[in-house]
């Protein structure tokens, strides 16, 4: 699943979409965006735009969170929020162990080789099941580059760049040139 920053509150993180409303009396059905299912639970508050909502009900269903929000009292009012971001402050974050990232924290990372060659920008990751793939946008185009601990050497958040050495295979062949020999 893809992960951007796009349309969430500068300071906040998203752990969740709104997919839509879920019956007539305000509740949403959500698509998490977080390793910790506990950020739904009953008691919790989640932001929206800065706002801050408690949980007064959640149920889970097919990886799908449907949850009920004070304030959010109606169809009418929960449909207003379809493709909204459920937030939490940054600072609410939970640490991590060493060598372990929040997605956000990964995007717009410089990617370079070992050798120091820039190879771009972090511009996604997408959820592949068995590990994260990492999209680089750069001069040279898109790479897929793995999230495994052989080919990431390092990651620098304070510095804003991630090294990796590179594997055969993980860059695209030279083209040809035309008209001659390659």
């Amino acid at each position: 699943m893809s992960r951007s920053r796009e349309n969430v509150s500068q300071g906040y993180v998203a752990v969740g979409r709104i997919l839509g409303p879920w019956g007539l009396h305000g509740d949403l059905k959500v698509e998490p965006l977080t390793d910790f299912p506990e950020r739904f639970a009953v008691g919790c508050s989640l932001h929206i735009d800065g706002v801050a909502y408690a949980i007064e009900g959640c149920r889970w269903q097919k990886g799908k969170a449907y949850i009920k929000l004070s304030g959010i009292d109606d169809a009418t009012a929960a449909e207003a929020l379809r493709q909204r971001f459920l937030e939490v402050p940054e600072g609410e974050l939970k640490p991590l162990s060493e060598g372990e990232y929040y997605q956000f924290q990964i995007l717009g990372l410089e990617v370079r080789t070992t050798e120091g060659q820039p190879l771009g920008k972090v511009a996604q990751i997408l959820s592949t099941g068995s590990n994260d793939v990492f999209v680089v946008h750069g001069e040279g185009g898109e790479l897929l580059i793995p999230a495994l601990d052989d080919i990431i050497k390092a990651i620098d958040l304070n510095g804003g760049w991630m090294e990796v050495e590179l594997v055969e295979g993980l860059l695209p062949p030279a083209k040809k040139r035309k008209g001659g020999l390659s």
